[in-house]
């Protein structure tokens, strides 16, 4: 097998394929992997790129250097600011929010969050389907300390919280660490430093090795069944149907014969 071959984007984005696993790495360690404009935009179009890409059926993303990730690039805006630029809300901009494509993003994504996520970097955590930690990194949302809004924070927060702890962090813009994370549900693990971009690898291989329809299948009835009732939930029939597929006889018939199915996404 040929080793992995990584690919840099100008704005900071590392893509590298390990097998069906894509692995996205922030790539910016001396502005603590800051959101720029240009990195948005490459990440957004990296992962519609996933999307149609049948070869991957999970992705990881992670952060190089001491930061996962301090969200929106301040600098840039300042500069903005002081050219007497235009500052658009999130939702009022001509491309998508990165955090929406993400979340509507149906092949499952591992957040290794080797170190601090904060602000848009926390709210980008919380777009992933499972996050892995280092111990004792911060996380949580300072925007109401620099009059920011954090939209999709707000939003997300207490759908995974419960709405007394997602109010304080929220209103009084205070971290919280990976350890508090961890026993409220909204951190899969705390594992040491070192571990965490192994164990989400592990994971998405993990995950990339079962039926790539029913995968997807999973996860887009999960976030689009989320907030609706039972009975409209269960007959929601979104996204590939694997009962109709080749791989569901592929699987049933490898199950039976006690040998490793082979998926052919169909």
């Amino acid at each position: 097998m040929s080793e992995p071959q990584a690919h840099r984007h100008e704005s900071g984005l590392v893509t590298e394929t390990r097998g069906h696993v894509r692995v996205l790495t922030l790539d910016r360690p001396e502005r603590r992997n800051a959101l720029s404009t240009a990195l948005q935009a490459d990440l957004v179009e990296e992962l519609l790129c996933c999307a149609e890409d049948p070869q991957v059926r999970a992705i990881v993303l992670t952060g190089n250097g001491p930061a996962f990730c301090a969200g929106f690039d301040l600098k840039e805006i300042r500069e903005l600011d002081q050219r007497g630029g235009h500052f658009r809300p999130p939702m009022d901009r001509p491309g998508r929010s990165l955090f929406e494509v993400v979340s509507e993003t149906y092949i499952p994504i591992v957040a290794a969050l080797t170190g601090h996520a904060v602000a848009g970097g926390f709210e980008l955590a919380l777009a992933c389907d499972i996050r892995i930690a280092a111990p004792g990194i911060k996380l949580g949302l300072p925007e109401a300390a620099i009059g920011m809004g954090a939209n999709y924070g707000s939003v997300v927060l207490p759908k995974r919280l419960p709405m007394g702890i997602a109010l304080e962090m929220l209103l009084t813009g205070e971290y919280v660490t990976s350890e508090d994370a961890e026993r409220w549900g909204l951190v899969n693990r705390v594992v040491p430093p070192e571990e965490v971009l192994p164990a989400a690898l592990a994971l998405a291989e993990r995950i990339a090795a079962n039926a790539p329809l029913s995968v997807r299948r999973m996860k887009e009835t999960a976030v689009k069944a989320l907030d609706l009732p039972l009975a409209t939930a269960l007959r929601l029939d979104v996204g590939p149907n694997p009962y109709l597929s080749d791989d569901r006889r592929e699987g049933i018939a490898a199950h039976l014969e006690k040998r490793p199915p082979r998926w052919t996404g169909r």
